[in-house]
């Protein structure tokens, strides 16, 4: 264990020193008391041998059981509920640090790696980094102690045992490396395991449909063998140093009874020394035995502390989030730069890596304060990426956004997404109950505005169907595809955002609904600004301007009757899918 690694693991427990030091004292308390039990017991039998009275002796090991018992309990809540607030300050801060990274650095790795860190490592970094410390430390002084009272009693059985302890002090120090190495990798391959499985459960219709079960099962369970394998290693090397403890101490012990009795008929030792000696030797492998357990919790504790401390290395998004709407500050903005555009993109260039090729490139974009916008092209456009660039989950490497005429990197993130509302294409839900869902970004809202949100989205008589009503659970089974693209809906539009961008908020709906949605968006379009990655022609009919893309560039913009005579790629889109230039309102259809 190198002393970098060490402050790795001490970082956790450096804000609870306080309480580190006293359970310290209260270990080397009971120690001390442990460690007297064996002259008092040579007090009993000395008086044995003479005309003292034991009442002495005997009160003394009963104070000792006392008051050593109370110490004990002292020590073991105290270091237990130490450790948990080790491990709870350790999960808080990584769920902040995940949800307030930025979104290319939590998504580059499997969200079931990134929840095994705060599930099961946290849990090796319970004993680690509290008890095992004091442990260890609290082993060190009770085994110096058990030595040098042993020399008190007799120096030549203490060179006896001495050599054992000597012997089995090295054979663990060749051991233990190994122990943690096998260890450090078997947790490795446990959090790629978690990340695995958790991606193959949020799939797990599509594994179905492809009756694949089983290989799927076979790839996460590859994983689960490979940790097995280090762990058996593991565990192999821990009972080898067992093993060569426990028979270490024994033949001490033998010894110890041999030299002893030579002694003791030499007359060069009292059969009362002896015994105390034989209980200390006895004890011996107390200390020992708490000396491996601590060093062993202590390298599955500094891999996991690693693993956990690699999420400081997380990009976070500058600026604290604010709960709730700010639409106050917002208004008096608003009111005097009526005559700009709500968002504007120029030159923007991005790209999801310092090595990665461009995504988008010399972007030129205009949103105004109304207005529906719609954006089309092939897959691989572009189009996500705007979007990305516009909530500031991406920064770009080129170019500069500006949200009322002001640059982006003039305002935080939150002031950014407190003018905006955001409905993705997969609408996943969040954690809690449909009430939970709506309140996500608007915590202060009332039940008649949820009802009204809901009814604009042809929700509101699913939601009194349901037997909680809005307090009902949501689950990924618990709703159908289109009325989480609803809930989603409903949630940004009572935000009453100034920008309202979609990704297709329709595209699971059946035709009566989306009617519904697409007036309400068409209402929302002629307050303030709503922008669409449009994959439905009914999306590009009804916007007010489309801007077409092609490999990461605008490639034209204009209406869908001006694309379809000036621009051959929106055509060709319009085309293939067999969708005729509109004389009234054609029928929906996938585009994009």
């Amino acid at each position: 264990m190198s002393v970098p690694r060490l402050r790795i693991l001490w970082s956790f427990a450096r804000p609870h020193q306080r309480s580190l030091a006293l359970a310290l004292v209260l270990a080397l308390v009971g120690s001390g008391m442990g460690l007297a039990t064996p002259m008092v017991t040579k007090g009993v039998l000395d008086a044995l041998g003479g005309s003292d009275s034991l009442r002495g002796p005997l009160l003394a090991l009963l104070l000792l059981l006392v008051v050593g018992s109370a110490v004990m309990y002292w020590q073991w809540t105290l270091l237990g509920a130490l450790g948990e607030r080790v491990v709870l300050r350790a999960r808080e801060s990584m769920v902040r640090r995940f949800l307030r990274a930025t979104v290319p650095a939590v998504t580059r790795r499997p969200p079931g790696e990134l929840v095994t860190r705060v599930t099961s490592d946290t849990v090796l970094l319970h004993q680690a980094a509290t008890g095992a410390p004091v442990g260890l430390i609290n082993a060190v002084v009770m085994l110096l102690g058990t030595l040098v009272l042993m020399g008190v009693l007799d120096l030549v059985l203490l060179g006896t045992v001495a050599a054992a302890v000597a012997v089995v002090g090295v054979l663990f120090a060749v051991l233990m490396p190994g122990i943690a190495t096998a260890q450090q990798r078997a947790q490795d391959h446990l959090g790629r395991l978690g990340g695995n499985l958790e991606g193959a459960l949020r799939a797990i219709r599509t594994v179905k449909a492809g009756r694949a079960e089983d290989r799927t099962a076979e790839r996460i369970v590859a994983d689960a063998r490979v940790s097995a394998e280090y762990g058996v290693r593991a565990n192999r090397r821990e009972a080898l140093a067992w093993t060569i403890a426990l028979a270490g101490i024994q033949l001490a012990i033998i010894l110890v009874l041999g030299v002893g009795a030579w002694r003791v008929a030499e007359g060069d030792l009292e059969v009362s020394s002896l015994i105390a000696f034989l209980l200390y030797a006895f004890g011996l492998m107390d200390p020992i035995s708490e000396l491996s357990q601590n060093i062993t919790t202590l390298q599955s504790g500094i891999a996991a502390a690693e693993r956990i401390r690699e999420t400081d290395e997380l990009d976070s998004e500058e600026g604290a989030v604010r709960e709730g709407p700010v639409q106050e500050a917002v208004v008096v903005e608003k009111t005097s730069v009526q005559d700009t555009p709500v968002l504007e993109l120029r030159a923007v260039t991005a790209a999801y890596g310092p090595d990665a090729k461009p995504a988008v490139r010399g972007v030129d974009l205009v949103i105004p304060r109304h207005g529906h916008t719609a954006i089309v092209g092939p897959s691989g456009a572009g189009k996500t990426t705007l979007f990305s660039l516009v909530l500031r989950f991406l920064e770009p490497t080129g170019g500069e956004l500006l949200l009322d005429g002001r640059p982006y990197r003039g305002h935080s993130h939150d002031e950014i997404r407190s003018r905006l509302a955001y409905v993705e294409q997969d609408t996943p839900v969040v954690p809690g109950t449909i009430r939970d869902n709506l309140l996500l970004s608007r915590p202060d809202a009332t039940d008649a505005e949820l009802r009204r949100v809901l009814d604009e989205v042809r929700l509101a008589e699913k939601v009194d169907a349901l037997g909680d009503g809005l307090d009902t659970p949501l689950s990924g089974a618990a709703v159908s595809g289109g009325e989480r693209q609803r809930i989603a809906l409903a949630r940004a539009l009572l935000r009453t955002p100034d920008v309202l961008l979609l990704d297709e908020a329709t595209a699971q709906l059946d035709g009566l609904t989306e009617a519904a949605v697409q007036s309400c968006v068409r209402a929302r379009a002629a307050t303030g600004a709503v922008v669409t990655i449009a994959h439905r022609l009914s999306t590009v009919i009804d916007a007010d301007t489309i801007v077409v893309m092609e490999a990461g560039r605008v490639r034209a913009r204009g209406s869908h009757g001006e694309l379809l005579a000036t621009d051959t790629l929106y055509r060709e889109l319009v085309e293939a899918l067999r969708i005729a230039a509109p004389a009234g309102r054609p029928e929906s259809t996938i585009l994009g």
